[in-house]
């Protein structure tokens, strides 16, 4: 059965000359036009909840309707499309004089919840750092094994990482690029807001990272006058989205389950820490987060982890309500 179309015959006088304005001043499309007849009926619907003439309605009574929305299990994103609808009635109303104010100015919608950042589980963000592709040139497997291991093992952004030379220098501090320091195990990198970071570099980080460089010049005669850590097959420094694709079809080689991204294995990094050492303030020092704020969304993954390791393991877990 096809869906009608909202009528607009059921709308107020001030709710069908409005429509009337938009089809003829704005020219929205029939779909468009639908939406809005949709939206001003919900709003009549509260007015008449209220007892309230339309164009009488308060912000308080709008609140009132957000609230009651965001029960009845409508989305903030939905919930701000209606909004926005009824903003745009009542701009009009006060603009031809039939209001005195608009009541939908100040209301906002509620604030979407922020998704959990996606991370690998160990053994799977394990089984891509140890993956080698049969047949790979061995130039191409060391580059890219080193870049998983720095990605995972040091919770670099890819601006970070693809911004990374050889070795120090004083055009590097100056452009703002990093280097990797060898001998300390550490990683010099410049992150958001133009602040410098070290962060340490682990042993199978350091190990990958020797493979590379003792290749790295080799498709060039061992003479390369870059000083890129990480290039392509023509010389020139890799770039993020070089990045992005490799570690894609590297995942699905090594038969990852979902599709891997640069910033998944920095989740997968900052999450696995947490859920080792619990230090959230190290954490939020080894990614360079400005605010511990956007550091404690990992503390929610953590939690859903150990909710799902509770969810399988408990002996209570699977208690039927009612069972004593």
């Amino acid at each position: 059965m096809t869906e009608q179309a909202p009528s607009a015959a059921a709308l107020s006088e001030p709710a069908q000359n409005y429509l009337q304005d938009l089809r003829v001043h704005r020219r929205l499309a029939a779909r468009t036009l639908a939406l809005y007849t949709q939206d001003l009926l919900r709003l009549e619907a509260l007015a008449r909840e209220a007892g309230t003439p339309l164009l009488q309605l308060t912000s308080a009574h709008i609140r009132r309707g957000v609230v009651q929305m965001h029960a009845g299990g409508r989305s903030p994103r939905g919930i701000a499309l209606i909004l926005s609808g009824w903003r745009g009635f009542f701009r009009w109303a006060v603009n031809q004089g039939l209001a005195a104010h608009n009541p939908v100015l100040d209301v906002r919608a509620p604030k979407a919840p922020k998704p959990l950042p996606k991370a690998l589980p160990v053994d799977q963000a394990v089984r891509l750092a140890d993956f080698a592709e049969a047949g790979q040139d061995p130039w191409i497997e060391a580059r890219d094994a080193a870049i998983v291991e720095l990605l995972y093992g040091c919770g670099l952004r890819v601006g970070e990482l693809v911004g990374l030379d050889v070795a120090a220098s004083m055009a590097a501090q100056q452009q703002g690029r990093g280097w990797v320091d060898l001998q300390a195990g550490e990683a010099h990198v410049l992150g958001k807001g133009s602040k410098r970071r070290s962060v340490p570099v682990g042993r199978a980080a350091l190990q990958a990272l020797q493979q590379w460089l003792a290749l790295r010049a080799q498709p060039f005669g061992g003479r390369l006058e870059g000083s890129a850590l990480f290039i392509g097959r023509r010389g020139a420094r890799l770039s993020a989205q070089s990045v992005w694709a490799r570690l894609r079809q590297r995942g699905q080689l090594a038969g990852l389950a979902q599709p891997v991204h640069p910033h998944m294995l920095r989740h997968s990094f900052a999450s696995h820490l947490l859920q080792s050492s619990g230090d959230l303030r190290a954490v939020q020092e080894l990614l360079g987060h400005a605010s511990i704020t956007s550091t404690q969304v990992y503390t929610r993954l953590d939690f859903q982890h150990l909710a799902q390791v509770y969810d399988r393991a408990h002996p209570r877990a699977h208690k039927k309500p009612g069972e004593s």
